[in-house]
């Protein structure tokens, strides 16, 4: 049986469609449709209930050395009050998960991971974790609110100080009093767009819900589901867990290297990594025939299939479809004319830049 998240009575009562995601029931879209919380996000400001998402907290004099190994990105060097996104390899180089790590203090963390592999993540961590390291997964004692747009932070700061919330991204601030309910607040998303993810104690996910929703009233504020954090993060070409990468896909292959760090002097999966060249990399498709490519359609290339597509879908703020396919390296450049099966149909698109939308950061 699905979970609940302490907002599942307010949602139902915003007239949120409830879907079962990640164990969880979960709204995948409101009363106002996903098109218009997608353009509420790019234009002025969306909330969404991630309390499904794992928080997992590190400590010990171990501590740093255990997220080193565990974690392929460079996790010693980050300051306190710092986040850092990361994936987390199996032996074989394949993607565990991908998490962002937040550091509390010198010794402490918070790793926050993706709800579907909470519980294999946690085991994981437990098993491959270095002496005086405790691991705790305070998970179900937490809820969390995004708050993202460009007028997200006009919003915030109408219920905290403005000067205590994080001024850069990848940062955070704990304990920040908003409308009354402590939280730690760090300014990141998966949205593309400008932002805050908000920490707190379970109980007070309505409360923070509701004054949200009425101080960005005036803005424009819309509640928002999984249909549209679905089409901003895929608009702003982030990777999503179980399409873009999973156990048998290694992060260089799934475009993350910068969050690769072969320098260090070990990690899990470092080895692998260092063998042979990527033999498969993620390309962006834009489609210029007619139809909607989504996930797992065969992607061919001058008579002969070189990959598959991982995600795809309609971009409301480009107005046209897109996909992202895991294909062969070197097997097509920027330009090349591809086509994608769908539903025995050849669909035409062009391999494209990525990210497909980039928000304007003037």
């Amino acid at each position: 049986m699905e979970k609940k998240t302490a907002l599942y009575e307010e949602h139902v009562a915003a007239g949120g469609k409830m879907v079962p995601f990640a164990g969880y029931l979960l709204p995948v879209e409101y009363a106002a449709g996903l098109v218009k919380e997608h353009t509420a996000v790019r234009s002025t400001c969306g909330l969404f209930d991630v309390s499904h998402m794992g928080e997992v907290f590190f400590s010990g004099e171990g501590a740093v050395e255990t997220l080193n190994a565990l974690m392929t990105n460079e996790i010693s060097t980050m300051p306190v009050g710092g986040c850092r996104y990361s994936p987390m390899c199996n032996a074989q180089g394949g993607t565990v998960d991908d998490v962002i790590v937040y550091r509390l203090g010198e010794e402490s963390f918070l790793v926050v991971v993706n709800a579907a592999n909470r519980e294999k993540d946690v085991a994981w961590m437990k098993a491959n974790r270095g002496e005086a390291t405790h691991v705790e997964d305070r998970s179900d004692a937490y809820g969390q609110l995004a708050l993202h747009g460009p007028l997200a932070a006009e919003v915030l700061a109408k219920l905290a100080d403005p000067a205590g919330l994080p001024a850069r991204s990848y940062t955070f601030t704990d304990q920040v009093d908003v409308d009354g309910v402590s939280c730690l607040v760090s300014r990141t998303g998966y949205t593309g767009e400008d932002g805050f993810e908000l920490y707190f104690a379970a109980e007070k996910a309505p409360l923070l819900w509701n004054a949200l929703l009425a101080a960005g009233e005036p803005q424009g504020i819309l509640p928002c589901g999984l249909g549209a954090r679905d089409t901003l993060r895929f608009e702003a070409s982030m990777p999503l867990y179980g399409h873009e990468m999973d156990e048998t896909i290694t992060p260089l292959e799934a475009g993350l290297g910068f969050a690769v760090k072969m320098g260090k002097a070990s990690f899990i999966g470092k080895v692998a990594l260092e063998g042979e060249p990527p033999a498969r990399t993620r390309v962006g498709l834009e489609v210029t025939g007619r139809g909607i490519i989504r996930e797992h359609a065969p992607v061919t290339f001058e008579g002969r299939v070189i990959g598959a597509t991982t995600s795809g879908t309609y971009c409301p703020t480009l107005s046209k479809a897109c996909a992202m396919a895991l294909v062969e390296a070197g097997s097509v450049a920027l330009g090349d004319e591809v086509s994608a099966e769908v539903r025995g149909r050849e669909v035409a698109a062009r391999v494209v830049k990525m990210p497909f939308y980039q928000r304007n950061k003037d």
